[in-house]
């Protein structure tokens, strides 16, 4: 047996044995930390508010580069990207205030990222009107602040 056929083998056995130790993967929900879980929870709660109220859900957690849109909406004649924030108290402003402009600034990034793709799957190549909201969760009270910031 040539080296390189030694080799192989070797390789091939080496990963057999890799196979049978590696533990099955877990489930999705057991994945995610705990604090994922939460916004996990946020974020569905705000997807059967806006659903309540006319808006029909696009997509869900789209990641890009610089960041992830929470739920992607068509609403009022708008593709609407909608970010979800969840406190448990007003201390340092609460959930509305965390949408600062750092992550105003990394949400357009992601939304003009996929906007290309979503023109194509969901409006025939053209660009409708778009809006950024946030969704405010704070203890039990849920707010929904339409047209949040604009592109900058």
């Amino acid at each position: 047996m040539n080296p390189f056929e030694q080799a192989r083998r070797a390789q091939e056995r080496a990963l057999r044995r890799l196979r049978r130790a590696r533990p099955a993967p877990a489930a999705p929900s057991e994945r995610r930390s705990p604090s994922q879980q939460r916004g996990d929870r946020a974020e569905q709660r705000a997807a059967d508010h806006v659903q309540r109220h006319g808006a029909r859900i696009l997509a869900r957690q789209l990641r890009a580069r610089g960041g992830e849109i929470d739920l992607l909406l068509w609403h009022e004649e708008h593709l609407v990207f909608l970010e979800v924030r969840q406190r448990n108290s007003h201390r340092f402003g609460g959930a509305l205030a965390s949408v600062n402009r750092d992550k105003q600034r990394r949400l357009i990034l992601a939304a003009r990222q996929w906007l290309p793709a979503l023109a194509r799957r969901h409006f025939q190549g053209r660009l409708p009107p778009c809006r950024f909201d946030v969704i405010a969760i704070e203890g039990e009270s849920l707010r929904w602040i339409r047209n949040a910031f604009a592109d900058q």
